[in-house]
C-alpha cells in the first residue's frame, strides 16, 4: 500500500459507489467516510456523500469512484479496507480496520 492510498478500496465498494452517484445523477458525488466518538466501543464509522473535497481532505479514487476522508479519522482509517457487503443484517459499506483492537457486533464501532 502506498502513501497514496491510505484506504484499500474493495472492488463491491467501488461498485455500489459508483451506482450510488449514477442514481443521484450527480457525477460530483464523492462518498465521505469518518470517525466519531461514540457508539458501543468507543469510536464509530460514519459515511455520507459529498460535493466537496476540503482542503485536508485525503482523496482515493479508484476506477472512477471516489472517498473522501478528513484529516482526523484518516489516522484511525489508514489500512483500513473499505467494502460494500449485501446479507442478513442489510446492505451496508464495513470497514476492516486492522488498527482496531476491539468491534462491536454491527461492526459499526471500534476501540483503538
Amino acid at each position: 500500500m502506498s502513501e497514496a492510498e491510505p484506504i484499500i478500496l474493495t472492488d463491491a465498494a467501488v461498485n455500489k459507489i459508483k451506482q450510488l452517484v449514477e442514481m443521484e445523477d450527480n457525477q460530483q458525488l464523492m462518498l465521505r467516510v469518518f470517525v466519531t466518538g461514540g457508539g458501543c466501543a468507543g469510536f464509530q464509522y460514519g459515511f455520507t456523500f459529498d460535493e466537496e473535497q476540503a482542503e485536508d481532505d485525503t482523496c482515493i479514487s479508484k476506477e472512477g469512484a471516489s472517498v473522501l476522508v478528513d484529516m482526523l479519522s484518516i489516522q484511525y482509517l489508514a489500512g483500513s479496507e473499505l467494502n460494500y457487503i449485501e446479507g442478513l443484517e442489510g446492505a451496508r459499506f464495513v470497514i476492516n480496520n486492522p488498527q482496531a483492537e476491539t468491534t462491536c457486533g454491527c461492526g459499526s464501532s471500534f476501540s483503538i
